[in-house]
């Protein structure tokens, strides 16, 4: 496994959780890396980006100002910090490496394998 997310767990609305993705190479340290979600019965949609120096982030409006991307290189590890978490945020979260900076999923080629997020009201 290249890339293993962990972090998920249930959680009330208006609480926080962070999500973390480990790479097992360092290799990673130069790829831009991302988070999608996917909830249920619904497409896969994207969540964040960073790029591989981490100082620039990008957002899907729905986390703006709720959610933050940051990574360390030294631990081959990004992260994504949620506060007020709303039911809707309720999914499954993918960790992604890729060339460079994207909100596509075709911008990233390798991923993890998700982790949980419930968000109760």
């Amino acid at each position: 496994v290249q890339l293993q997310a962990s972090g998920g767990g249930l959680v009330q609305a208006g609480g926080s959780l962070r999500l973390s993705c480990a790479a097992s190479r360092r290799t990673f340290s130069s790829f831009a890396r991302g988070w999608f979600r996917q909830a249920p019965g619904k497409e896969r949609e994207f969540v964040a980006a960073i790029n591989w120096r981490g100082d620039i982030p990008y957002y899907a409006d729905s986390v703006k100002g709720r959610f933050t991307i940051s990574r360390d290189n030294a631990k081959n590890t990004v992260y994504l910090q949620m506060n007020s978490l709303k039911p809707e945020d309720t999914a499954v979260y993918y960790c992604a490496a890729g060339p460079k900076m994207s909100s596509d999923e075709e911008g990233f080629n390798v991923w993890g394998q998700g982790t949980l997020v419930t968000v109760s009201s």
